[in-house]
């Protein structure tokens, strides 16, 4: 038997329940294409329906109905968008609405770059795969007459309308409209432009359209009110927000007909040279092939020895669902739509989008800055082109739109970050410009920081509506800005330095000796009364606090932990405080602000052992190879990242300070694959376990003895062997 390879260990099912809101489906890696079974509409047999409830991703693991493949989706996000274009065959009489023509299946199966399922209703089996910007899903029929449709009106994006055209027997070409992801900023919508064509000429082929029911006198005239009405004879260009497209073919038993989709942002002429260049003929099995190499390249990247077949399992998982975003958004001529505006504007270089910074600058970008820096300063450029295009860095960025979710000014930690890890290939000038702008701007004009008035001239952000997230987004604003001061430092700009410095402590306003918590402050400069810590819980509306509660706020300040445990009450007071969040039940895993909370005991002299016990227990409790093996939503690989870089034994406390807390790895040998041209000519750095304990006794590089328990990059990048010595308590 072959030994496996890390792309064999994936599992593209862990994440896809328990609100860990991942996709089985096909993509390559940073891949704008993702092709996924869509199966939370149509059906009771559903547990999940995307019409019934808040629901935002195309799959969940427990339903039971298929109503399509969804080209182009997100992974791990907790707002809906995207997920439409849905695919779908159906046997015998053509019959377009998606409750008719959903089926059950089984047989279903999924591997990196592909994924299969059998139709029960029609004995259909659908397979898919892609490149970078064109899915592709084989259809094998039995004997008979069969359809393939695609259906423009549905999909989760919280935007309607569509167009679409024939162009010859077999193919099409439209545009779809999306948007308004988390419903933040209404405006920020888009289109979508596709082409599709299948391999088999149509025995008939044509449009549907729903048409809206009238007065009852109306209806007595038009037979289609109320009715999804089948247009065969026109030829021309459709819209609506209901319609879809079908062709219909005649095949023998077992014959396969393949199906190519592909995608721009920028014109459905460029989608068609997406479409030529990447797959000019088709060929199921080729694609699929260069698929599963692509990811087998990427996931090389870190080679492990040892641990159980599941933990190397939930290693690689994690890891390929850190590659997925951000994703690439140019054509293949290099064209994309400029930030806001959607000028066509050109690249030489990667584009990326899919920017969830707010959550990945804790640890996605740090480990790109790792493993691929290549990558990351491309991202870094693209970030800085959105700024260039529209006057601001990203916040949440999708697509060319800003969606301004979340708090904070995420995409400092991001930058400097890297930059203080060495990866300057970029215009540091224009970035330092761009986060001085969202810094210093006080008026309504800076979104990224709304409240910038009151945090510049009072250092904190007072509540100012009942439910608003003032102490979030000054907790998020402190650790920009002591990056802030990081950067102007590195760049002799001392008097900004000093100044963002006193600013990244301005969260010492917000402590409550009363409670040992942080706690909202009112405008006259008084803290909130009454006041509970623990309001928020289960994302209920809290004052300050956004998407948790003040103890998932109150230890988020990475930059200055010796600042912190001083206004706790000192190191006893502070170490007893911070393991009550993990005795009391207050630690949230799957909450961002606290995600650090196990490594800030490394901080802690003689308390290192907590982080060692509490990282090892949270893996073995959260992170397992089972469909619900992510503790909540991955957003957008932050979670799995979270896990991935834990288990390997090394793990990014504090952005912009460039070094790693030591954790005990799960594995017995990790090899990290460098890129020499990035990391000072270094290719590779090894870190061994020595010893089966949980715990750490000696660190030890290059045969020397390492003092504490962290380590800086640029030792990391330049040893050849790190040996965790362990031990048991």
């Amino acid at each position: 038997m072959a030994q496996k390879q890390p792309v064999d260990y994936v599992n593209p099912f862990i994440g896809t329940t328990n609100y860990g809101t991942t996709n089985p489906g096909a993509q390559v890696p940073q891949g704008l294409m993702n092709v996924s079974p869509f199966n939370v509409m149509g059906s009771t047999l559903n547990k999940v329906d995307k019409d019934a409830r808040w629901w935002s991703t195309p799959y969940e693991h427990n339903n039971k109905f298929l109503t399509g493949l969804a080209h182009v989706n997100l992974s791990g996000v907790g707002c809906p968008d995207m997920g439409s274009l849905l695919l779908m065959a159906s046997s015998g009489k053509l019959n377009v609405d998606y409750h008719a023509y959903g089926s059950t299946y089984r047989e279903e199966k999924a591997s990196p770059g592909y994924y299969t399922a059998l139709l029960d209703k029609y004995n259909i089996r659908l397979e898919s795969s892609a490149t970078a910007r064109v899915g592709i899903t084989r259809f094998t029929f039995p004997k008979g007459e069969h359809n393939i449709l695609l259906n423009l009106g549905e999909g989760l994006t919280n935007e309607t309308g569509a167009t679409v055209r024939r162009v010859s027997d077999t193919e099409v070409e439209g545009s779809k409209l999306l948007g308004s992801f988390c419903y933040t900023n209404n405006q920020a919508v888009y289109p979508i432009y596709f082409v599709m064509r299948i391999n088999k000429a149509p025995v008939s082929a044509g449009y549907w359209k729903f048409q809206r029911a009238g007065e009852e006198w109306e209806n007595d005239w038009n037979k289609d009110a109320g009715k999804y009405k089948i247009f065969t004879d026109y030829r021309g260009e459709l819209s609506g927000d209901d319609i879809g497209t079908f062709f219909t073919v005649k095949t023998d038993e077992n014959e396969a007909v393949e199906v190519q989709l592909a995608v721009s942002f920028v014109s459905m002429e460029n989608a068609r040279r997406n479409l030529e260049a990447e797959q000019p003929v088709g060929g199921f099995d080729a694609i699929h092939k260069q698929a599963k190499a692509a990811w087998n390249k990427d996931l090389s990247k870190i080679e492990v020895t040892g641990g159980s077949e599941d933990e190397r399992t939930v290693f690689y998982t994690a890891l390929y669902h850190a590659l997925i975003h951000p994703n690439v958004f140019q054509d293949v001529n290099g064209e994309y739509p400029a930030m806001e505006s959607r000028q066509t504007l050109h690249t030489d270089r990667n584009r990326y989008t899919v920017f969830s910074l707010w959550d990945t600058y804790r640890n996605v970008q740090p480990l790109m800055s790792l493993l691929f820096p290549d990558r990351q300063t491309d991202m870094i450029r693209s970030m800085i082109g959105m700024y260039k295009e529209n006057g601001w860095m990203p916040k949440w960025e999708l697509y060319s739109r800003e969606s301004y979710t979340m708090d904070g000014d995420p995409a400092v930690p991001v930058i400097v970050d890297a930059w203080m890890k060495g990866l300057r290939d970029y215009d540091i000038e224009s970035v330092y410009e761009a986060f001085y702008k969202s810094a210093t701007v006080t008026d309504s004009t800076n979104r990224i920081r709304p409240d910038n008035a009151d945090y510049t001239k009072l250092h904190y952000v007072p509540l100012r509506d009942s439910f608003d997230n003032s102490v979030s987004h000054a907790i998020e604003y402190y650790v920009a800005d002591w990056n802030l001061a990081q950067l102007a430092a590195s760049l002799g700009k001392t008097a900004d330095a000093e100044m963002f410095a006193k600013r990244a402590q301005g969260y010492k306003n917000y402590y409550s000796k009363e409670y040992g918590t942080f706690r909202p402050i009112l405008p006259n400069g008084s803290f909130l009364t009454p006041f509970d810590p623990l309001m928020g819980a289960n994302f209920e509306p809290n004052h300050g606090f956004h998407e948790g509660n003040a103890w998932n706020y109150s230890f988020a300040v990475p930059h200055d932990i010796p600042g912190l445990v001083k206004l706790m009450g000192g190191k006893r007071n502070f170490v007893d405080k911070l393991q009550s969040t993990f005795d009391k039940g207050f630690f949230d895993v799957t909450n961002e602000p606290d995600m650090l909370y196990p490594h800030i005991f490394s901080e802690i002299d003689g308390e290192e052992w907590r982080t060692q016990k509490l990282v090892s227990n949270i893996l073995k409790t959260h992170f397992t190879n089972m469909p619900g093996g992510i503790p909540g939503n991955d957003d957008t690989g932050t979670m799995s990242t979270w896990a991935l870089m834990n288990m390997m034994g090394i793990y990014p406390l504090c952005p912009g300070r460039p070094d790693y807390t030591v954790v005990t790895p799960v594995f017995d040998k990790v090899v990290i694959h460098l890129d020499p041209a990035y990391h000072d000519g270094a290719s590779q750095v090894v870190i061994r376990k020595a010893g089966t304990g949980n715990y750490i006794k000696n660190i030890r590089i290059d045969g020397k003895l390492n003092k504490g328990f962290k380590i800086a990059h640029d030792k990391l990048i330049h040893s050849k062997e790190i040996v965790i010595e362990t031990m048991n308590r």
